[in-house]
């Protein structure tokens, strides 16, 4: 399972995303260009101290992050699964597969239809009208989640110490 970023344009939600692709042990791939310098201390504060156990790759462009998805060893099943508003099938009815990329876009803009042409799936968080979507990262750490518990990929998880009373 991986998590991918399509040209993100907030830093506090990048940085989120990545805590989060950290903690889980998934990937992150960043497709750049992003909307802020990749320095910016919304984005270093919003990762914390989990920069050094995230699994990190950036792309420089969609065409780049193309060319190295197939370059990657990755087996031939893997699909890239766009979340996204503009489809009906509901993310909680479909089959992830271990070796599925989960796709986000901007939070200003979506994906181009380029990128909607690209991908083998799309998902979508069903919501009550008149919303229209939620924040990019709580969007992706719901549907990883699902991914990750459909396909039992929730890595061992350390136990924590004793604590008197227990």
């Amino acid at each position: 399972m991986r998590l991918a970023l399509y040209e993100p344009d907030i830093p506090q939600n990048t940085g989120t995303l990545i805590r989060l692709g950290a903690c889980l042990g998934v990937p992150v791939d960043i497709i750049e260009p992003a909307g802020f310098p990749w320095g910016d201390r919304a984005l270093k504060r919003a990762g914390l101290d989990y920069w050094e156990l995230a699994e990190l790759t950036r792309h420089a462009s969609w065409d780049d992050y193309v060319r190295s998805y197939g370059a990657t060893g990755c087996p031939a099943a893997r699909r890239l699964v766009l979340l996204t508003t503009k489809t009906a099938e509901p993310y909680t009815s479909f089959a992830f597969q271990p070796g599925d990329t989960l796709l986000v876009g901007r939070e200003t803009a979506g994906v181009p239809e380029q990128v909607h042409a690209a991908v083998d799936a799309r998902v979508t968080i069903p919501m009550q009208p008149p919303a229209r979507s939620l924040n990019v990262a709580i969007a992706a750490a719901m549907v990883l989640g699902e991914a990750l518990r459909q396909t039992e990929g929730f890595g061992p998880r350390k136990s924590a110490p004793a604590q008197a009373g227990d």
